[in-house]
């Protein structure tokens, strides 16, 4: 939850004011909410009106749906989604990565590109990667370097706090701005992708739900204090990535921490990618790999893939935003509201549907007004 968008979060609150505080907060109550009914969509009741686990996967969610249309279309296509937002996420981290380094060492004669490729070299033991507790030793250290970032940034904030003033937020926006930051806030908390898989790897998965309450919560405390603190040092003055402001002192030393970070983040998300697409491959037999070479050549491909897409496609930060309008909004919102009504409709209290069917609907106009200002932007970018 506390990713590289959190960077994002104080220029979120220069285009959205008042409302923006607001919205930290009803995201993550929106985000806490999906994920808890995408996990009750694994479990059905027995004859003893007990829960059992009868589903490992979003892939399973969604197959027992539309089973009546066809016994694996809704698999192909939450499988397709999944994918699609989780290249283009290991995307950025390689993008970002060659930005980072070539801000940190402006005098080295070499381009993004390059550093990209000396960064996507540290990334290559990825392939050696096989369970989920390596991609989460590598997490704890991504968050332990988000927290020094953190850390900075907030130390030096509170050096500035005599120059702190609410007047510098806005009580007026303007729609596209808000639009933007509506995108920021919410793809901030997203995790419904690694859900299933978390919850089915817990020690005591019936602690599922108070573990999801409190990472929530905490996350949103986070989000604001952070975003709040930073705003109110730099007001309109506030860029799109917090760090920018920094004195030059200060950049270096926090540059080379986003790039670790960049780095360590990279893994889950390659994880989970290439354990879908060999899950496909060997039918659905993702926990032991029957062929090892198999395995390497999948996750190889999908490290070389990002390497190349990252180099090669043009205007990829619109390219982002509109797949992550598509992908993040129907893997958040969309998908488990709809699966949830589906297969819990008997069960469902009339204020259960009603919760349900809000946020489809939200969902679906988020998504509507992302994916038309991407366009608009691509528009514009193509001349």
């Amino acid at each position: 939850f506390q990713g590289i968008f959190v960077l994002g979060l104080p220029y979120a609150l220069l285009h959205s004011g008042y409302s923006g505080l607001f919205l930290v907060i009803l995201a993550a109550a929106l985000c806490c909410y999906t994920g808890k009914i995408l996990i009750t969509c694994l479990y059905e009741e027995n004859e003893d009106g007990q829960l059992i686990r009868v589903r490992d996967t979003y892939e399973d969610i969604a197959n027992a749906c539309c089973k009546n249309l066809s016994p694996k279309l809704g698999g192909i296509v939450v499988n397709v989604t999944q994918v699609m937002e989780l290249i283009m996420t290991c995307i950025l981290y390689l993008v970002v990565s060659g930005n980072l380094l070539s801000h940190s060492f402006p005098y080295v004669p070499m381009t993004e590109k390059t550093w990209s490729v000396i960064a996507f070299v540290t990334l290559l033991p990825c392939v050696f990667i096989k369970t989920l507790k390596i991609v989460s030793k590598l997490s704890q250290l991504c968050s332990l370097v988000h927290f020094i970032i953190i850390l900075v940034v907030m130390t030096y904030c509170l050096t500035q706090i005599h120059q702190w003033s609410w007047a510098k937020f806005r009580l007026s926006i303007e729609f596209e701005d808000f639009l933007v930051s509506v995108g920021v806030i919410i793809f901030s908390y997203t995790s419904q992708i690694f859900l299933p898989t978390l919850e089915g790897n817990m020690k005591n998965p019936g602690e599922f739900k108070c573990m999801l309450n409190w990472t929530h919560f905490l996350a949103c405390v986070l989000k604001t204090t952070f975003a709040l603190t930073a705003f109110l040092t730099w007001g309109e003055e506030t860029k799109e990535v917090i760090t920018d402001n920094l004195p030059s002192f200060l950049q270096t030393l926090v540059n080379l921490c986003l790039l670790t970070k960049a780095l360590l983040s990279y893994p889950l998300p390659f994880f989970a990618a290439t354990e879908i697409v060999y899950a496909c491959i060997s039918r659905g037999n993702h926990s032991n790999y029957r062929s090892p070479l198999s395995a390497l050549g999948v996750r190889g491909s999908f490290l070389l893939l990002t390497l190349l897409m990252a180099m090669f496609i043009p205007h990829f930060a619109l390219l982002m935003g509109l797949t992550g309008s598509v992908t993040g909004a129907a893997m958040t919102f969309l998908l488990p509201s709809l699966f949830h009504l589906k297969l819990k409709w008997k069960k469902l209290s009339f204020l259960e549907k009603c919760a349900d069917i809000s946020v489809f609907i939200l969902g679906f106009l988020c998504s509507l007004a992302g994916i038309v200002c991407s366009i608009k932007g691509l528009l514009e970018a193509f001349g």
